[in-house]
């Protein structure tokens, strides 16, 4: 059995995984809020074709992306729909809604 994934091992993931061929043009900052066992701030930055994440908060995000944790985990393994996850409020976006819908399309996620 594998070791349960961490949301610093998802953040620490996201630049070596980036697809900046997916993102021609795209200059956007990502905020994640999130709560419960792992809370913490992080901001996602991306820009000429690059991808960067640090701890934090960032002052005016394109997007603020805010979840329990353990329900953004589960997202991110498939075993939470991100639609269902967004109708029940446990996954709230504010800002550029569109940016959302496109931003897993610019990482390459492993299987499983």
């Amino acid at each position: 059995m594998t070791e349960k994934l961490t949301i610093e091992e998802v953040m620490n993931r996201m630049p070596p995984a980036f697809q900046p061929e997916k993102a021609q043009g795209v200059e956007a900052v990502v905020q994640y809020h999130l709560t419960g066992s792992e809370a913490g701030d992080w901001v996602v930055r991306i820009a000429d074709g690059a991808c960067t994440v640090e701890k934090g908060a960032a002052e005016a995000p394109s997007l603020t992306l805010t979840a329990d944790s353990a329900d953004y985990l589960k997202v991110l393994t498939g075993e939470l729909n991100a639609m269902s996850a967004f109708a029940e409020g446990k996954l709230k976006l504010q800002g550029d809604l569109s940016l959302a819908m496109k931003l897993m399309g610019f990482f390459k996620l492993p299987a499983g």
